[in-house]
């Protein structure tokens, strides 16, 4: 059976080649450091969750409204239905895996997440980034996923609550990709160095 003919066959592969390689390049003297695998588990969540919000920002919003325009077109209500539902499911739990794991990993690694989250001195920069996460899952969790139930028909609304819902949970998405973009920056320049 051929792996890649399934999401999950294609996934587990994945996992499957990610071990192997990484059992042929560790270095055994060091041993097995849990902070590796906090590490991998948060850049694999953070990749789901901002791939997610980046689709929808930068993808599906025009695409919406392109189609709501095309007066002659099929108009947007097969994404409504079809993909925002699965795709809005998969940006919140990857939110709230990447926020986790990102907590264990700052635990995990020496960092605290008391310290970090505290801004001490030597975690300020993955402590901002941490922030603004937090940020980022507060806003998924509360303005966008409240207001998109109204949009998807899950909770109860008139026309005009749903316009109203429309408009802050935009808002809150755009928040969302604008904090991206220093969150990603103070998360790789902890590590890296920021890039200024």
């Amino acid at each position: 059976m051929n792996p890649l003919n399934t999401r999950t066959g294609t996934v587990i592969a994945g996992i499957v080649l990610a071990i192997v390689i990484a059992l042929f390049v560790h270095d055994w003297n060091m041993g097995f450091i849990p902070a590796q695998i906090g590490r991998w588990l948060h850049i694999l969540a953070g990749v789901m969750w901002i791939g997610l919000l980046y689709y929808f920002n930068f993808v599906q919003a025009p695409a919406l409204a392109t189609a709501a325009a095309d007066k002659g077109g099929p108009g947007g209500a097969g994404i409504t239905k079809y993909v925002v539902p699965p795709a809005l499911a998969w940006f919140r739990w990857a939110a709230l895996a990447t926020w986790l794991s990102g907590a264990y990993y700052l635990e995990a690694a020496g960092y605290g997440f008391t310290d970090a989250f505290m801004l001490k001195e030597g975690v300020q920069v993955i402590g901002i980034g941490a922030w603004l996460g937090t940020i980022m899952l507060i806003n998924v969790w509360g303005p966008i996923w409240q207001n998109q139930k109204k949009l998807l028909g899950l909770k109860p609304a008139t026309d005009e609550q749903k316009a109203k819902a429309k408009r802050i949970a935009f808002l809150a998405s755009r928040t969302n990709t604008l904090l991206s973009l220093p969150m990603l920056m103070c998360m790789t320049g902890q590590m890296h160095g920021l890039p200024f």
